[in-house]
């Protein structure tokens, strides 16, 4: 399974904003993004960068929303496809990501980190509706329980993980889920609509440039 594994913060540097890759470390205040130090993106000629043309803008647009979420191009470009068939492709794309397994259980709380989500899914300690689904890209849907499987060893792991979270407030708690921290679960009560995607994004341009 391919994946990204180089360092998080370049990512943010090269998008110019925070992605929330590390909300343990983003709280330290060691952001790169917040502070003077490596303020600025990524390579040796980074200050020969002009203006960007419209490509690059939109480009830049469609990267920030893959690296947020931990995709890849095929992936990126499989639900695109998808989302092309509701009525608002931009928003549709958003919703659809946001369904996505390990950005759920990223979002419960349960886990800490973007990555650490995804590790916990791969490894067999989330399950959905009773089932061990081991694929972070399963899309969830109105109804659905996650739960961190019963194993003690999955249970001593997420507990340990809500210690790491505690006084962390990103992500912040999600209204189109019912979390119940005690037990280790969540029921998705709703779909997430676009307000729930915790980074600034225009949408309009991704879909302009998946269209050429």
């Amino acid at each position: 399974m391919s994946r990204y594994i180089g360092p998080s913060t370049r990512l943010s540097r090269r998008e110019g904003i925070n992605l929330m890759l590390k909300p343990i470390r983003d709280e330290t205040g060691k952001n790169p993004l917040e502070r003077e130090y490596k303020n600025y993106p990524p390579g040796m000629h980074m200050w020969r960068r002009g203006k960007s043309s419209d490509y690059a803008v939109r480009l830049r647009e469609k990267q920030k929303v893959k690296r947020h979420y931990g995709l890849l191009e095929r992936q990126f470009r499989r639900y695109f496809k998808m989302a092309t068939r509701g009525e608002n492709t931009g928003e549709e794309l958003l919703r659809i990501l946001e369904q996505r397994l390990d950005n759920v259980v990223y979002k419960t709380r349960f886990i800490a980190g973007r990555r650490g989500a995804r590790q916990a899914v791969v490894h067999g300690h989330v399950r959905v509706n009773g089932r061990k689904v081991n694929r972070p890209g399963f899309l969830v849907t109105v109804g659905d329980k996650i739960a961190i499987s019963p194993r003690e060893k999955s249970q001593q792991y997420a507990r340990a993980q809500m210690t790491l979270l505690e006084g962390v407030t990103n992500p912040p708690p999600q209204d189109w889920l019912q979390i119940d921290p005690g037990k280790l679960e969540a029921t998705v009560a709703a779909l997430p609509s676009r307000d729930d995607v915790l980074i600034p994004i225009e949408e309009q341009l991704v879909v302009e440039f998946c269209s050429r």
